[in-house]
């Protein structure tokens, strides 16, 4: 079935139906679960990160090596995670500690060049998940199927988009949308912020649907990750857009 299927990598369509009923009823995963997990691992990521900018503020050179290892550290343990679901309680606090560190110290180098955008971007994310989250609540926003397909569809061709300038960026292409402070570049990446938030009803809707599902109670974690994945996407498109505005 697609009906709890998200564009979000970390939560396919078939996660949670191929566990529907394995779990038993004082043991399986549900809403306030969830969301009590989705807490954790924010703040463990806005420690990771807070300790990234403050390590990074006292020597310079700590910036590049936490940035790095950060993205591809929580790159990693997302892939293995994705095929490790009962891992969740272990690997997904590991993704925000490593995400942390990676957002600490990128977001320091966007506010050394535009002060106080971080403070912006960090207030508009959080807007942005509760609008989001109280337009899918009082179901102003509906996840049908039509609805499912749009988002997926523009989350594919972003994601296809960033993997071209990633690999032509090995020899020195630069795709001009992504960083390019122009009325296109700016529309462009408006559009891109506006499908991170959109990916936001499809996960909530997957948690609340996998809530009912009878899974097992690790996928409460592996929710709360899957849910992180976006919101740090969302965290990062804001930050590039903000940036655009401030450069015209």
């Amino acid at each position: 079935m697609s009906l709890f299927k998200s564009s979000n990598p970390a939560l396919k369509s078939s996660t949670f139906e191929q566990m529907a009923g394995t779990a038993y009823d004082s043991d399986v995963m549900t809403m306030q679960g969830a969301i009590n997990k989705s807490a954790t691992l924010l703040i463990i990521l806005v420690a990771a990160a807070a300790l990234s900018w403050f390590a990074m503020l006292s020597n310079d050179a700590l910036g590049f090596p936490m940035m790095i290892g950060g993205v591809f550290g929580g790159l990693l343990v997302g892939i293995v995670l994705t095929f490790k679901k009962e891992w969740a309680p272990f690997l997904a606090p590991a993704y925000a500690v490593l995400e942390g560190l990676a957002l600490g110290a990128i977001s320091l180098i966007y506010e050394h060049a535009f002060a106080g955008l971080v403070s912006t971007a960090i207030v508009l994310t959080i807007a942005v998940f509760a609008v989001m989250l109280f337009l899918y609540a009082t179901r102003i926003i509906e996840v049908t199927q039509k609805f499912r397909m749009i988002v997926v569809a523009a989350t594919a061709g972003i994601a296809v988009f960033y993997l071209l300038a990633f690999v032509l960026g090995f020899f020195n292409i630069e795709m001009p949308l992504i960083n390019e402070p122009s009325t296109v570049g700016i529309v462009f990446s408006l559009v891109v912020v506006v499908v991170a938030a959109l990916n936001l009803a499809l996960d909530f809707d997957f948690i609340e649907q996998g809530a009912h599902q009878g899974v097992p109670k690790y996928m409460e974690w592996y929710s709360a990750f899957g849910l992180l994945v976006t919101l740090v996407w969302l965290y990062l498109e804001i930050l590039r857009l903000l940036s655009k505005l401030r450069s015209r």
